[in-house]
């Protein structure tokens, strides 16, 4: 029997799988009928294995979180079987997907397309040629201490970091970061800074992509082997809401500490750390962070980091 309008005293699980099959977004409104079913994703993916549809536990915890969407032709089949399934109405969930942002496109903050990326590798490697500078500058990362603020109206305020290094050849007298800001981000608008044993100098930015690169010079030259300590920071705000931080390594390196922190007015309902072999591959070793309440904070630390990308995503409601 499939899922209708329930009665103004139906229990507050009904009322809110309601809510969610009127108004969306999609896996909004798929958390709501598992949970309104009292079913675990492990009979879900039991039930849709005896139609003959093969759907992993992993990607129905995705497609619940918001994390993944379902477009694929096997995976639409997937959902028109939920809609059986969770005894739900013909197309209720299928129609969700097809809401204005396409299929896939849930009342979330754009996230960065895999096109949106290689575009940005492309206008990055032109910047660092307009600076000489090559693609490790000379540095090895010990150590990478990196805080991030989201603010009040959920965008990336800034971020700020605390870098230590070594260098691995003679001469070297600079380090050259990189920002990539939220789709949106007015690269022209995002101060850069220079806190600690080091100076700004020079700064290049591309605006359609968002992408801000920027020279941080230390007052000595290091030679071979030589450590060096420094801070600097970011400050932007001038995007849209964020949904997630991801920070690409080139090269294997030491610790990395990733801290996320949200304004009082702005707390996700979820976070999770990822990591990503590169742009295009499928998000790997991902599992949920517990929001420090008092100070209103998620983090991991990686002791050993490998080349490729690791970060932070969240979810807002």
């Amino acid at each position: 029997m499939r899922h209708g309008t329930p009665p103004s005293n139906a229990p507050a699980e009904d009322q809110e799988l309601d809510a969610a099959l009127r108004a969306g977004p999609f896996h909004a409104a798929l958390r709501a009928a598992i949970a309104a079913r009292s079913l675990s994703l492990q009979r879900v993916q039991h039930h849709l294995a005896r139609q003959g549809v093969n759907v992993g536990v992993t990607s129905l915890s995705y497609w619940q979180q918001g994390a993944r969407r379902p477009q694929r032709p096997e995976s639409l089949r997937a959902v028109r079987a939920l809609e059986e399934i969770l005894e739900l109405p013909e197309e209720s969930l299928i129609r969700l997907l097809a809401q204005p942002g396409g299929v896939g496109g849930p009342r979330r903050p754009a996230a960065r397309t895999y096109r949106s990326l290689v575009e940005a590798s492309g206008v990055l490697e032109r910047l660092l040629g307009e600076l000489g500078s090559p693609l490790d500058g000379g540095l090895h990362t010990i150590g990478h201490h990196e805080r991030v603020s989201i603010g009040a109206r959920r965008e990336l305020l800034g971020r700020e970091s605390h870098h230590v290094v070594r260098a691995h050849k003679d001469g070297v007298d600079r380090y050259v970061a990189i920002h990539h800001g939220d789709p949106g981000c007015a690269p022209e608008r995002v101060t850069v800074g220079a806190l600690e044993n080091c100076r700004t100098g020079r700064v290049r930015w591309h605006g359609a992509t968002g992408v801000l690169v920027a020279e941080f010079l230390f007052d000595t030259r290091l030679r071979a082997g030589d450590t060096h300590v420094f801070r600097y920071a970011f400050e932007d705000g001038t995007a849209g809401a964020s949904q997630e931080y991801v920070r690409g390594f080139s090269f294997a390196g030491g610790q990395y500490l990733l801290q996320v922190r949200f304004a009082e007015e702005a707390l996700p309902v979820r976070s999770h750390r990822f990591a990503q072999h590169s742009a295009a591959a499928p998000r790997q070793a991902r599992h949920e962070l517990d929001l420090n309440g008092r100070h209103r904070c998620v983090h991991f630390v990686e002791p050993q980091v490998r080349a490729g990308l690791l970060g932070i995503d969240w979810d807002w409601d």
